[in-house]
């Protein structure tokens, strides 16, 4: 199975996935500099020092909400749909996982009780923050499983 897995429709990427198995050494940044949300992996061995830091002000233009969840427990299904809400495929999440959902459209369907934690650009404006549409059905899941 790919331990990070990119979810596109031709070349536009929807999503990134980082299986609970990933690991590589110091710090590998896997979204494209361009993107608004930033995900890194990142591991050190003990008595790494990271140095102190405080972030500049630096204004920018966000126009695209892109979210970040992080499975801490249980597993849920992500249904990926493109920017005109066609459906295209499905995976599974399970514990440990971590999702970048970086567009087009999305739904989840919790298949075991699931804890997460999202992370995305505030403030959340509510409806204004997006539009709903009727998902899929279960037995029209096309469930994609990465060798």
């Amino acid at each position: 199975m790919e331990k990070i897995q990119l979810i596109k429709k031709k070349d536009k990427l929807l999503a990134i996935i980082i299986k609970n198995t990933y690991q590589c050494e110091g710090v590998d940044f896997i979204t494209p500099n361009e993107f608004s949300q930033q995900l890194a992996y990142m591991h050190h061995p003990t008595g790494k020092v990271i140095d102190a830091h405080v972030h500049n002000l630096v204004h920018r233009n966000v126009v695209l909400t892109q979210e970040v969840l992080f499975i801490k427990k249980g597993r849920l299904r992500v249904d990926f749909y493109d920017e005109y809400k066609d459906y295209l495929e499905s995976r599974i999440l399970e514990s440990g996982d971590a999702i970048l959902l970086t567009s087009g459209g999305h739904g989840f369907k919790v298949l075991e009780e699931v804890e997460m934690i999202e992370v995305k650009q505030g403030p959340y404006s509510g409806d204004m923050d997006k539009t709903r549409f009727e998902g899929i059905y279960d037995e029209e899941v096309i469930l994609k499983v990465e060798e």
